[in-house]
């Protein structure tokens, strides 16, 4: 005769919720397009082989994550519009076709290198400014974060794929997102278009041809920023970060200028692009990738640090940057 505490034991156990499938190399790079395309509420192998191929045709999706948000819709739509389709809202059996043109695995094993783990990393990033002014460096936090920002990934989506690493050892194996092409020839980029509206930056060559399109933070209703034709007035890696107390930023109480030293974590990231705009306009990058599109800026166009990054090393010094 069954006891009967065993019927509620079995009850309790088909109630139980079952535990999530464990994200894989091979899970994502098989990955296939359902019925119900991937969404922005959950992390999707679907929806991180579309971040991947569409990094890697040079339509920015920004922080790859896993999650099918604003960013990844904004990339696809741009990436139709260059193969001639009408929307690129939804990822449809047609663009998901045309995404997988690129045959390259979108997760590839990488051995982590002594450079990778050697740097001085900061034990805590200030949150204001003035606290950042005396540090020698504005480094990454810890391994993670930097392994996670070289190959373009949110760092709990390098967690996922790697449930067991600490990112802190030498020769360890990991997977990570195929989105680095050391090898590739990329055209020099003439001309930037700078949408407000849509908050996307999108780049040409001297022939009027698409080179890439970045989404972006582009100022706020506090501090605008202003429309017109403009010139590049600088281009630099690994910049300084100057604050004048002209510009009034807010939850800054400093009333004279200070500097903060150069690193990924700099309030201007890792490349300045500065603009004939004056008064401290320019694009660059930022410590939080998450937030790009999402949130406001001081006036500035603000990048992923790797968009910034590879924006720099392409951009003609002559260009002309076009905001509306």
């Amino acid at each position: 005769m069954l006891r009967p505490w065993i019927p509620l034991l079995l009850l309790a156990a088909l109630a139980m919720p079952a535990r999530a499938a464990e994200l894989t190399a091979d899970a994502v790079n098989s990955a296939e397009l359902r019925k119900r395309g991937p969404v922005e509420e959950k992390i999707d192998p679907v929806a991180i082989r579309a971040q991947v191929l569409l990094d890697r045709a040079h339509v920015s999706p920004g922080e790859i994550d896993g999650r099918f948000g604003d960013n990844a819709r904004k990339a696809l739509d741009a990436f139709a519009r260059a193969k001639g389709q009408p929307s690129g809202s939804k990822l449809t059996p047609e663009l998901w076709d045309a995404l997988r043109q690129d045959q390259a695995p979108a997760i590839v094993t990488y051995k982590i290198t002594r450079n990778d783990v050697k740097e001085p990393f900061l034990k805590k990033l200030p949150k204001r400014m003035e606290d950042m002014k005396d540090l020698p460096r504005l480094g990454y936090t810890s391994p993670r974060e930097a392994l996670a920002e070289k190959f373009h990934m949110s760092e709990s989506l390098l967690t996922a794929l790697n449930p067991n690493s600490k990112f802190d050892k030498e020769g360890e194996e990991i997977a990570v997102a195929n989105v680095l092409k050391p090898d590739e020839t990329v055209p020099e980029i003439t001309r930037l278009d700078i949408d407000k509206a849509t908050e996307t930056v999108q780049a040409f060559d001297k022939d009027g041809k698409p080179v890439a399109v970045f989404p972006a933070t582009v100022g706020s209703d506090d501090k605008p920023t202003p429309v017109g034709s403009f010139k590049v007035d600088s281009i630099d890696a690994n910049p300084n970060y100057r604050y004048n107390p002209d510009y009034k930023f807010k939850g800054v109480k400093a009333r004279k200028p200070f500097t903060i030293k150069p690193g990924p974590n700099n309030p201007v990231g890792s490349y300045w692009i500065g603009l004939s705009i004056g008064n401290g306009y320019g694009i660059h990058g930022t410590a939080e990738p998450s937030k790009v599109g999402k949130t406001e800026s001081h006036g500035c166009v603000r990048l992923t640090n790797w968009d910034a990054t590879f924006l720099g090393q392409h951009l003609s010094k002559k260009a002309v940057v076009e905001l509306r």
